[in-house]
């Protein structure tokens, strides 16, 4: 009785000596005390497998047997947890019962709105040793440490593929059972992930809810602005150890190092087409199909690339947002910008493996391939 009244009078009297952390449950606060001690009591009697509590073990044996009890009666999702289907369910209601008490703003999951929350005190308690890095969640930092240790322990049990993150095995796993469950009203554009669903959607309502805090700039996606920022810090921390090209994007050094070693993992089944990234494929499977899913709202144009359709944008609006930050010099493409820049630092990341030419232009580089391959 005592522990529900508490949740009505907000109380929370158990606190952590090491970080501030306050519960109602002292139950919740041993727990919490093994995330500073390192202990996992709870060991898998089928690998070397340990957890802090008896509910991540318990769904951790569940990958051992394949069991996922519960059910949606809505679109056959399974999962091991009974939670985890609550959560799923709202995806279907539409409910957010998580009120924000500053502002607002709802979610359907108690740990969405506590993150949020953080937004308005800008509290961000989790901190990488490694460089600096801060974020208000612990499983961030865990993610994060995975890029400095290259640790993946997320692996693929139909092929050798293993991740970092769980949410990249799960969408790895998507593409082996083809599955897409969720599907736009506005284009029929199918997916498998919820939150690419909700990204897409965004493409239709052009609604952009990240903002800078150092300028105007407002993006649809997360991922968008964390890129965006770095503009403003100059940060790259991400290098590439053959030709000492940089980015603020780990991804785009994986995609750069196929510049090197000429692989397409990416092919058309259509025609003998091979691509270095999945995108590249997407947008070529459409001169197949004549999809053109980005139309102007100024004109009758449609186009088959996002970024074909941006530069027609701005000829009607003659909006020049990329900015170079060491002179005037705008331009109304990234990729426009990214070559200027070439310019100021001198940089040539593209080269020939024949001969050695280089340049700070990749279109540049196919031009001069083309001398390789016209020699009889």
């Amino acid at each position: 009785m005592g522990r529900h009244v508490v949740k009505h009078t907000g109380e929370k009297p158990y606190m952590c000596g090491e970080c501030g952390y306050r519960t109602t449950k002292k139950s919740d606060l041993f727990r919490h005390m093994r995330t500073h001690t390192g202990e996992k009591p709870y060991m898998c009697d089928q690998c070397d497998y340990s957890a802090i509590d008896k509910s991540t073990l318990a769904q951790h044996l569940a990958k051992h047997t394949g069991e996922k009890p519960y059910m949606c009666g809505e679109c056959g999702y399974r999962t091991v947890r009974k939670s985890h289907l609550s959560d799923h369910m709202r995806t279907h209601t539409g409910e957010k019962p998580y009120k924000c008490d500053q502002c607002d703003y709802s979610a359907a999951r108690k740990s969405t709105l506590d993150n949020h929350v953080m937004k308005h005190t800008s509290e961000k308690p989790y901190m990488c040793g490694e460089c600096g890095y801060r974020t208000t969640r612990k499983s961030d930092i865990s993610r994060h440490m995975r890029t400095h240790t290259g640790e993946k322990p997320y692996k693929c049990d139909q092929c050798d593929y293993s991740a970092a993150q769980k949410s990249s095995l799960n969408k790895h796993l998507a593409m082996h059972a083809g599955e897409k469950p969720y599907m736009c009203g506005e284009c029929g554009y199918r997916t498998a992930y919820k939150s690419h669903l909700s990204e897409h959607m965004r493409t239709h309502t052009g609604e952009k809810p990240y903002k800078c805090d150092q300028c105007d700039y407002s993006t649809a996606w997360k991922s968008t602005l964390d890129n965006h920022i770095m503009k403003h810090t100059g940060e790259k921390p991400y290098k590439c150890d053959q030709c000492g090209y940089r980015t603020a994007r780990k991804s785009d050094v994986s995609k750069h190092m196929r510049t090197h070693t000429g692989e397409k993992p990416y092919i058309c089944g259509v025609c003998e087409y091979r691509a270095t990234r999945k995108s590249d494929l997407s947008e070529h499977m459409r001169t197949h199909t004549g999809e053109k899913p980005y139309k102007c709202d100024q004109c009758d144009y449609s186009a088959i690339e996002k970024y074909t359709f941006a530069q027609h944008v701005a000829k009607h609006t003659g909006e020049k947002p990329y900015k170079c930050d060491q002179c005037d010099y705008s331009a109304a493409r990234k990729y426009d910008l990214d070559i200027h820049l070439a310019k100021h630092t001198g940089e040539k990341p593209y080269m020939c493996e024949e001969c050695g030419y280089r340049t700070a232009d990749k279109s540049h580089l196919s031009r001069h391939m083309k001398t390789h391959t016209h020699h009889y």
